[in-house]
């Protein structure tokens, strides 16, 4: 496939980029203000979000390659372009799973800094042959280190249930990053980026002059595209993308706004920033696709669901306070900071009253995407699956088969092994997983969904048929169908034209799954 535009996909590497001509977003007016206006700094962003594009931006200023920087726009400022030395450490790349893998990583960086700088220190603690591979670094350059850490979290969030080997990682990350202070004389500029923010690690206690600019409007777009970079820098390729589908250019930015947009990193005034991952991906397929899941889901998120309890019904306008967006606990009991600053709710609305700020997902990508994903832990379907079995739910909802419908459903929980799953009240999974399905079939078609006494328990609307759907618990499905006619359900729908076919389901709890149900036509 031959493109006009080349799209840098999978590749992190600035000078890889524009020495290869590959189109790339200009950022770097956000990195001329950062790093005049700060010495050390945090970010927080989800992944594949373009964090380690980033540093290796910085990397490449700070190294004086000022011919990578031509006609972008921090090369119409002043800068002395002399070469600093840079220490990158990059925590991606490598998986964290026994006390010697962190030791290993840093190891491996550090004796290639030190044929650089020195051999002194190489058989002393990390902390240590960091602290004087900085003071070498400066004292054979001249000038002061610039210290780029990327993904400095990953070690943290691999070993969320694995506590023992969690604390071991965090007491060796907290000293190594204690250096940030403890050589505050030697450091010209540094930055951590991660998808979390710790509390309580030493660098975000014993650093107060840390700038965390996670959610700081000034640079909610230093990461990701906004509409007008999408349309500065691809137009070509959404034209293209309307070609392939039969649709218009409108059309296009439509489907790219509906399926990667609308994710925001400050409260106030924040742009509508569109996925980057999934849009160089889109628009080098020529298709829209679920580009950010397709890498995998984090291992930490299965962990935070099997563990804990999701408010599934609520996370779509949850409310939380603006301070708690910004730091979590290291064993992520409090999963919706997580859930914020991993990429799968955004901010919707802010209070400033309140300082409160609603949550919920930010586009399609990503709704119907943590969905599947909760499908394969609530269910026994796999997630690779998933998609086919919606298809065939979707299918017989709109052609009117309420009974196949049923048969499906009622297969979801006959293959549940329940002792996989942390259940602690088997009405509420019976609930959740009844909510994930019409999640799913809501992408294709009308679903309402409703809990609170004395209103439906689930409405589809498709062209031609209208389901009014009550679960009752070990009850039976005649009382699940004469409800829907007591509390007359049916009165909305009755002058809409088309047909009705109302649905009473029981689950037994004996059974641990759906015993039976009833539909009525008509």
């Amino acid at each position: 496939m031959t493109h006009d535009v080349k799209y840098p996909v999978g590749l992190q590497s600035f000078p890889k980029i524009r020495e290869g001509n590959y189109v790339y977003v200009d950022k770097t007016e956000y990195i001329h203000r950062l790093i005049n206006n700060c010495q050390y700094v945090f970010l927080s962003r989800p992944r594949r979000f373009g964090k380690s594009l980033l540093l290796s931006t910085i990397e490449e200023f700070f190294k004086g390659n000022k011919k990578l920087f031509e006609g972008l726009a921090i090369s119409q400022h002043e800068h002395d372009w002399q070469p600093y030395a840079v220490l990158h450490l990059d925590f991606t790349g490598r998986n964290y799973n026994d006390p010697d893998s962190l030791d290993a990583h840093l190891n491996r960086r550090f004796e290639i800094w030190e044929e650089i700088y020195g051999k002194e220190m190489a058989d002393r603690a990390p902390e240590e042959r960091f602290q004087y591979i900085i003071a070498r670094a400066k004292a054979l350059t001249g000038r002061n280190v610039v210290i780029l850490i990327d993904e400095y979290d990953k070690p943290l969030l691999e070993t969320v249930d694995n506590p023992e080997l969690q604390q071991t990682f965090r007491n060796k990350l907290r000293g190594l990053f204690g250096n940030l202070k403890s050589m505050d004389a030697y450091i010209r500029f540094a930055i951590l980026t991660g998808v979390t923010k710790f509390g309580h690690l030493s660098i975000f206690s014993d650093l107060n002059n840390l700038k965390d600019i996670s959610l700081n409007e000034e640079y909610n777009a230093i990461c990701g595209l906004t509409e007008k970079e999408l349309k500065d820098n691809f137009h070509s390729g959404v034209e293209k993308l309307a070609d392939k589908l039969r649709i218009t250019t409108a059309e296009a930015y439509g489907r790219l706004r509906d399926n990667y947009d609308g994710y925001h990193f400050s409260p106030e005034n924040a742009l509508d920033i569109y996925n980057p991952f999934s849009i160089i991906n889109c628009l080098d397929d020529r298709n829209i696709g679920n580009y950010w899941f397709k890498t995998g889901t984090p291992t930490f998120l299965i962990k935070m669901i099997k563990d804990g309890k999701l408010p599934l019904t609520k996370l779509n306008e949850f409310q939380i306070g603006v301070s708690s967006l910004t730091d979590v606990s290291f064993d992520l009991a409090n999963q919706i900071p997580v859930l914020y600053q991993s990429g799968y709710l955004t901010i919707k609305n802010y209070e400033p009253e309140f300082d409160l700020v609603t949550l919920g997902f930010p586009n399609k990508e990503v709704e119907a995407g943590f969905f599947n994903q909760l499908m394969g832990v609530y269910t026994s379907m796999s997630q690779q699956y998933t998609g086919f079995e919606i298809s065939q739910f979707v299918k017989d909802i709109r052609e009117g088969k309420a009974e196949s419908f049923m048969l499906r459903l009622q297969s979801l929980f006959a293959d549940f092994q329940y002792d996989s799953f942390d259940l602690l009240n088997l009405e509420q999974h019976y609930q959740d997983v009844i909510f994930i399905v019409m999640k799913l079939l809501g992408l294709y078609v009308s679903v309402e969904y409703k809990t609170a006494n004395g209103r439906i328990d689930m409405v589809v609307r498709t062209t031609n048929y209208i389901y009014i759907f009550e679960f009752k618990i070990d009850k039976t499905p005649q009382e699940a169908l004469a409800q829907i006619y007591s509390k007359g359900y049916l009165l909305p729908f009755t002058s809409d034209g088309r047909q009705l076919i109302k649905i009473g389901v029981n689950f037994s709890s004996k059974l641990r799954g759906i015993e039976g149900w009833i539909v009525e036509e008509g």
